[in-house]
């Protein structure tokens, strides 16, 4: 489990990966990555596939959901993605997912760079990003989204003067 400030990440289980995909309907089974449910039947799983159920501290109601698009790649880099219930936004629970899954992948030691897609254009999760310290890099043909903003951050190297 990762624990900030305010929120539990807990990490899923495939039993609840499965059952959450289950419960989907045909619209929504369809958005989900080929790639990614393709590493749901591989035979090492782990939190950089599964996620982790965002979970307010104190309580036991999931409030979103957050994870890795998969686990580093040869080129040390890491994707993330978050969403929050609709009643939960605009409180900052995004951005302290987004904060702690950045943070637990630099510790991981196989990640140089953690990335972020979102629509090309300013919204809610330009502003997370913004907010957790990735830079726009540029726009970028996403095989399942379309054109997207890609997003990076690296890990920060303190400062030799300070």
């Amino acid at each position: 489990m990762i624990q900030t400030a305010r929120l539990n990440l807990v990490p899923k289980t495939l039993e609840d990966v499965r059952a959450w995909i289950a419960a989907m309907n045909a619209s929504e089974r369809a958005q989900l990555s080929a790639d990614w449910l393709a590493q749901l039947d591989a035979a090492t799983v782990d939190l950089w596939t599964l996620g982790f159920s965002m979970v307010p501290r104190g309580t036991n109601a999931v409030i979103g959901t957050c994870g890795y698009k998969g686990p580093p790649g040869a080129d040390e880099v890491v994707e993330i993605a978050y969403g929050v219930a609709p009643d939960h936004q605009g409180q900052g629970y995004a951005t302290e997912a987004a904060e702690a899954l950045t943070a637990y992948a630099f510790s991981d030691g196989h990640v140089r760079i953690v990335r972020a897609h979102t629509l090309p254009e300013a919204n809610a999760s330009t502003r997370v990003l913004t907010k957790c310290g990735f830079e726009r890099v540029g726009e970028v043909m996403d095989p399942e989204d379309g054109l997207v903003w890609r997003w990076e951050i690296r890990p920060r190297v303190p400062d030799r003067n300070s």
